[in-house]
């Protein structure tokens, strides 16, 4: 049996069909989160960028032609709400899904029926709640009747499309990018449900102090859901003690220890630890200490946190401080040997003093610019005073021959030509002024000058 939620089944009229959704009243034994959900458009917080006039979704509606999209956001930002919202602005009829729930066989029954009901006359919109959970055949299914028109998709989903929804269903539909409420906005969502007497907390007339108000806005951390099943919580206990106006430390103890918005593969995993890497290369070691603290909190992998630091010691700061590379090996060293909770403190070390460093990426610049050297000229040969020459018939024919020993030269230094005859007087690397890469610079610089022909080596004045 399909697991689907069939809003508008009757052959009313549109505007009969828009408002039906609207109207829908949960039983007040709902979540307070579900009692509150926005029941028209103008109604929902936070999400002007996408809203508001001339933007994506207000452009759709006011077209009136319902498309296909990707609602793409973090928990509690009101994916499913706009959804069944847009829907009854289209006044189409809505059908959803959940990806956890569902299978391909629920899938050919709806698009079975929307293709009746489309014959009709009649449009659906399919809501696909989490639809980075459906696999590659599943996703594949929809296709036709994405493609067909006889169904408007749109998926809901707290990871990034490109790697979550396969290329060709991605290219059919438009991403639009929801965020996490700011403070503002769950203070109002507070406001309203403690006002609300129909469907919020009205009636009981409880209240919040401006301190419990403040707490709950933190603790909701930009998450809809999550700041109104606290604030429920945090009335019910206040009643319990016979207070009527919620104080911070029941918010408190409401709230206990949520855990951080954090994934070990998903976009939170990768954007906190890009902030952490890019606050390291900024060379600011109170952000960077920030961000190792938001994935030590989360319960990230030390381990990953460690490998991240080795690669950045290699390239961003590389030969401006040697030493940078082996304290990131020991901080992984100490990492796996004494696993958490000390690994943090080995972490904080490697983090500290990889953003105070002084930074460089000359050695990996100069190994990118060589292999596109590589791409573009190809194998080049190998000049023949370089090659290996193990055997006499090697030795005859040339291999090794001129090849001078710099250990026998005055400062153990010659000037002879390393490279294929094609790239003479070619540069990748070029040091910067930054720690010990300064004395690599000059010294470089007087050994390109003796290894110049005499025609290119800048004119003394």
């Amino acid at each position: 049996m399909s697991r689907q939620t069939d809003l508008f089944t009757d052959s009313d009229t549109a505007a009969r069909a828009a408002s039906t959704d609207h109207q829908r009243r949960p039983p007040a034994s709902a979540p307070l989160a579900e009692r509150m959900r926005p029941r028209q458009l103008d109604q929902v917080l936070g999400q002007d960028h996408v809203l508001g006039p001339g933007r994506i979704l207000h452009a759709l509606i006011a077209q009136a032609r319902p498309v296909s999209i990707i609602l793409w956001g973090p928990p509690g930002s009101g994916k499913t709400t706009l959804a069944r919202l847009l829907a009854g602005a289209f006044g189409t009829r809505f059908v959803a899904l959940s990806a956890v729930l569902s299978g391909v066989k629920d899938l050919r029954s709806v698009a079975d029926e929307a293709a009746a009901h489309a014959r009709a006359g009649r449009a659906t919109i399919v809501l696909i709640d989490e639809i980075h959970r459906f696999n590659k055949a599943q996703q594949d299914a929809l296709l036709p009747h994405v493609e067909s028109g006889s169904i408007t998709l749109i998926g809901a989903t707290t990871e990034n499309p490109s790697f979550e929804v396969i290329s060709p269903l991605l290219s059919r539909l438009r991403v639009v990018r929801l965020e996490g409420l700011d403070d503002e906005a769950l203070a109002t969502l507070i406001d309203r449900a403690l006002a609300d007497v129909e469907h919020g907390l009205g009636a009981s007339g409880i209240s919040a102090l401006p301190e419990a108000r403040q707490r709950m806005v933190a603790r909701g951390r930009g998450d809809a859901r999550a700041t109104l099943g606290i604030l429920e919580i945090s009335a019910q206990l206040a009643q319990a003690a016979g207070k009527m106006a919620i104080e911070a430390s029941v918010v408190d103890e409401a709230a206990q220890e949520r855990w951080l918005l954090h994934d070990r593969a998903g976009d939170q995993h990768f954007d906190v630890v890009s902030a952490l890497i890019k606050s390291l290369r900024g060379s600011d070691p109170d952000a960077a200490l920030y961000w190792l603290a938001r994935m030590v909190e989360a319960g990230e992998d030390p381990l990953f946190i460690a490998r991240r630091l080795v690669i950045f010691a290699s390239e961003d700061i590389g030969n401006a401080d040697p030493a940078a590379l082996t304290l990131a090996l020991s901080v992984k060293d100490a990492v796996h040997f004494v696993g958490w909770p000390e690994a943090r403190i080995a972490l904080a070390q490697g983090t500290t003093y990889l953003a105070c460093a002084p930074k460089s990426n000359a050695s990996y610049a100069a190994l990118e610019r060589a292999r596109a050297e590589v791409r573009s000229s190809g194998a080049l040969a190998v000049p023949l005073h370089l090659r290996n020459a193990p055997t006499a018939l090697a030795r005859s024919m040339g291999h090794g021959k001129e090849y001078l020993y710099p250990h026998d030269q005055p400062g153990h230094h010659v000037a002879q030509n390393h490279l294929p005859e094609q790239l003479l007087g070619q540069r990748f690397f070029e040091p910067s002024d930054q720690g010990a890469e300064l004395d690599q610079r000059a010294r470089l610089e007087r050994w390109r000058q003796m290894q110049q022909p005499a025609a290119l080596r800048p004119k003394t004045p």
